[in-house]
């Protein structure tokens, strides 16, 4: 039974959801997967279920059903969405680090590791989310936006600042961030760095890219835009669900 009531939820997760159940994800995260983990020592229909830092703190890694590639990050917390105080509590996991290490789900759907600079990390403004229920988006990024980002890469600083060239229509403010693991949280990089956001937040939509800079330096590109007065911000929209680019030869696979 509880099989089937998880497909039956899923089957709500798709593009149409402007009449779903806004709590699905929710459900199926509290409700199924941390039972499973508890009991079972079993995530399904969850990929992960990390409770290293307890309800409070953990996290569900689950697989959408749009897109044979994309998953989900979930806290197992009781978060709404980007507009959340928790998101800026210092104390609160950053989803996003954890979201970035769970692109291995990703990686092992695409069938072998992809150029860190073709991974992407998405979560919708609040008004062009579904679900009342935190979680990030994780696939790779759609072509046009890559060869944009590229393009644009010597102009993106460690400091907030335009984006140049547009993005799938939309204004995006970007800045840089190194390291190999995302180490800084993008919510708190918005809301210290962005005018206004911190009283603002469920206006942004946030994305993260990987990067890798001419001397092989691995890093970050944190993408923000607010909210549209008529069709809102989803940063999902910078997301290819549909094809992600051959994996890396064997001998290249080396990018964390």
């Amino acid at each position: 039974m509880r099989g089937l009531a998880a497909v039956l939820a899923l089957c709500l997760l798709g593009p149409a959801t402007a009449h779903a159940d806004p709590n699905v994800l929710w459900t199926i995260v509290h409700d199924q997967c941390v039972v499973d983990e508890h009991q079972q020592h079993d995530p399904a229909p969850c990929s992960r279920v990390d409770l290293s830092r307890g309800e409070s703190g953990g996290y569900a890694v689950l697989k959408d059903i749009v897109g044979e590639r994309q998953y989900l990050l979930i806290p197992t917390a009781r978060i709404t969405g980007i507009e959340s105080p928790q998101v800026l509590d210092p104390a609160t996991t950053n989803y996003f680090g954890a979201a970035w290490q769970a692109r291995s789900f990703v990686e092992q759907k695409a069938g072998g590791t992809i150029a860190r600079d073709w991974m992407s990390l998405a979560i919708n403004s609040a008004a062009a989310r579904t679900q009342n229920q935190l979680h990030i988006h994780i696939d790779c990024l759609r072509a046009d936006v890559h060869e944009a980002l590229r393009s644009s890469a010597g102009a993106i600083g460690p400091t907030w600042a335009p984006l140049a060239v547009p993005l799938v229509g939309h204004s995006y403010w970007a800045m840089a961030v190194g390291g190999a693991d995302l180490d800084a949280d993008p919510f708190t990089l918005l809301a210290d760095g962005l005018e206004g956001a911190r009283a603002d937040m469920g206006s942004y939509t946030l994305v993260v890219v990987g990067t890798t800079d001419p001397a092989g330096r691995p890093g970050f590109v944190i993408l923000a835009d607010h909210a549209d007065a008529e069709t809102g911000a989803g940063g999902e929209e910078l997301q290819d669900h549909d094809a992600c680019p051959a994996p890396l030869p064997a001998s290249g696979a080396t990018a964390k």
